[in-house]
């Protein structure tokens, strides 16, 4: 479709929102340890690079992450398993409480390298420096290098498709 001068007529948000709905995606949650201390559930990441080793992962500018990555430079990305939705909602519960205290609820240790909380029982965990950000849209884009990294015992994953979590057996 477009326009009558030859360009693209932009998407409307809602029809964007839907159709990327059909993309089904993995399951993290991004922490941040430290005086800003926060998380939050995210399915926009991914592996940048092996040399040197980056991932990267897009937050919204409004989000309470978006903010503590910024200031703490440093955060931990903990993949979920079949099992941890409960995980993923409460990190995506604007309820839960702010800052430290929400990690009372949950079990995880901090990070080595970053102090970052990183969540037992996820099926892998990495632990990153901030290393670049780029603001596109209404999210910025953080890239991170990877200090450490490592893969715990589950073997099925947590979805998100559809507007719904679903899991991947092995």
């Amino acid at each position: 479709m477009s326009t009558t001068g030859g360009a693209p007529a932009a998407i409307a948000p809602d029809s964007l929102r839907r159709t990327m709905a059909r993309f089904a995606t993995g399951v993290i949650v991004i922490t941040v340890g430290g005086e800003h201390a926060h998380g939050m559930t995210a399915n926009a990441f991914s592996s940048l690079s092996l040399d040197p080793p980056l991932v990267l992962c897009c937050v919204a500018h409004t989000a309470r992450t978006h903010a503590s990555l910024t200031a703490e430079r440093r955060f931990a990305v903990s993949v979920l398993g079949a099992d941890q939705e409960p995980v993923a909602r409460y990190f995506a519960d604007k309820r839960r409480p702010p800052g430290a205290a929400q990690f009372s609820r949950v079990d995880c240790t901090p990070g080595e390298h970053t102090g970052a909380p990183v969540l037992a029982d996820a099926l892998a965990w990495l632990e990153c420096a901030l290393v670049d950000a780029h603001d596109s849209g209404d999210h910025t884009i953080f890239v991170g290098e990877v200090l450490a990294a490592g893969r715990g015992a589950g073997d099925s994953a947590l979805l998100f498709f559809d507007g719904g979590y679903r899991n991947l057996p092995v």
